[in-house]
């Protein structure tokens, strides 16, 4: 049972419906969930996709947001035309990160993403470049008018302008992920000794994958600097790199489409928790982290997946026989290419990601 032709009247009725019975508060809500779900996206490109664990991307998110506020305050450049310019920086910085990761990994990955997540907001407020950063104070956007004279609120036309560039990274992403650089990846991730040796270029896939997912993250802070209409140093505390993650994690590690629910979790949920507890809002939220952590192990993408094939039965790229003890795999990756292959045990006994491969 196929259901992609239904893909496009479902985002084009995500895309009306609110715009027509929302408010302009709740168009803002649902725009940061966009916003959020392109940089959990490319987090899982990274660390979902090819295996290389970061808790730093909310620097790339920052760098964007900056990029975007400096050249519309300074500049005056349109803010449609910031995009392809923070993505561009975004991607060196990435692979210039990306560079370390050729001798690093795991853990120490890791460790070293996160320092660079706890260095950013000091390096913006470092008064050599408060002429361009606005130092502590920040810097204030403006919001955009819909264009055409077309009768939209800026918050309306910011949710479709939003909604749009994401429609175009998720398809951008789809196809990466299941073409043969997506494969190639996935190959490090599972197995880099293997990988090499089947030929491909592992320095450039990885630093590649870097670059690729601090594009996709400084875009994400390019559109969330946009709609908040403020930068500052403050508002990008690693914290942010840590609700990211935790958004990946809750939606699941290799789910493109989970992606959106952890988004949309890490947007509702805080607040969800401060209402139901005014005294101890944190306390609240972990509990239901780990109620979730708890019911879907798999992450809610994971999940969904797993409830959509029981109903209709496996499809191609699912694994065709259990793995054995010793990690034995036969795999159909969905392009018509089957074999058998070894995988680490922590891989083998974890179920199928949404796209029929392991889970990291």
């Amino acid at each position: 049972m196929r259901i992609s032709w239904l893909i496009p009247i479902l985002v084009l009725l995500a895309v009306i419906i609110p715009v027509a019975q929302f408010t302009d508060y709740h168009l803002f809500q649902l725009t940061m969930v966009v916003v959020y779900a392109i940089a959990i996206l490319g987090l899982s490109l990274l660390t979902g996709f090819n295996g290389q664990i970061s808790l730093g991307h909310g620097a790339f998110y920052a760098i964007g947001a900056y990029t975007t506020a400096i050249l519309m305050t300074t500049w005056n450049m349109p803010y449609w035309m910031t995009l392809p310019v923070s993505a561009v920086v975004c991607a060196v910085f990435g692979f210039l990160i990306g560079l370390p990761a050729l001798r690093l990994g795991g853990l120490y990955l890791a460790l070293t993403t996160f320092a660079l997540a706890v260095a950013i907001p000091q390096i913006l407020k470092y008064k050599a470049i408060d002429e361009w950063t606005g130092g502590v104070q920040g810097l204030v956007i403006d919001k955009p008018d819909a264009p055409f004279g077309l009768p939209l609120s800026p918050d309306q036309w910011l949710y479709i302008f939003t909604a749009f560039v994401a429609a175009v990274l998720y398809l951008i992403a789809w196809n990466v992920v299941h073409g043969r650089v997506g494969r190639a990846m996935m190959a490090i991730r599972d197995h880099s000794m293997a990988a090499e040796a089947m030929g491909i270029n592992l320095p450039m896939v990885k630093t590649s994958a870097f670059a690729m997912s601090a594009m996709y993250t400084g875009l994400a802070g390019s559109l969330g600097a946009i709609a908040v209409q403020f930068v500052a140093p403050d508002s990008f505390q690693v914290f942010v790199s840590v609700f990211l993650f935790v958004g990946l994690v809750v939606g699941g590690v290799s789910s493109i489409g989970g992606t959106l629910i952890g988004a949309a979790f890490i947007e509702f949920i805080p607040n969800f928790a401060d209402k139901l507890s005014k005294a101890a809002p944190s306390a609240v939220y972990g509990v239901i982290l780990i109620a979730v952590m708890f019911l879907m192990p798999m992450g809610a993408g994971g999940f969904l997946y797993s409830m959509w094939r029981k109903m209709v039965g496996p499809r191609g790229g699912a694994p065709t026989q259990p793995a054995t003890k010793t990690g034995a795999v036969t795999y159909n990756d969905g392009a018509g290419l089957t074999g058998t292959g070894s995988r680490s045990p922590e891989l083998v006994e974890r179920p199928a990601g949404v796209d029929g491969r392991p889970e990291v």
